[in-house]
């Protein structure tokens, strides 16, 4: 599992706490609005989740513990992706027929 550095991480959140700071002192302006979203799904991407909630929780998450620690609070999601099948069929013989 590949993890953002934490430096990375913290700079991403304390962007988003300070558009959303200003997103909640003018809501009615779109483009802070925007903006506001764009650092959420930046949070996102870093941190492998499909909200901005969970992924500012997992960002708090990450930097408070140690790695070992985040990994093992993660690891009923990397067991599944172990799971997953990657890669091309395992009997090529029988594509080839």
């Amino acid at each position: 599992m590949l993890l953002p550095a934490k430096a990375e991480v913290a700079r991403q959140l304390r962007r988003y706490r300070a558009w959303e700071r200003v997103m909640l002192a003018s809501p009615q302006d779109r483009e802070v609005r925007s903006t506001f979203e764009d650092s959420g799904y930046t949070l996102c991407v870093l941190m492998g989740k499909r909200c901005a909630r969970e992924a500012v929780d997992a960002a708090e998450r990450y930097l408070r513990t140690s790695l070992v620690t985040y990994l093992r609070e993660q690891g009923g999601r990397a067991q599944l992706s172990e799971k997953v099948r990657r890669g091309p069929p395992s009997d090529r013989s029988s594509a080839r027929q």
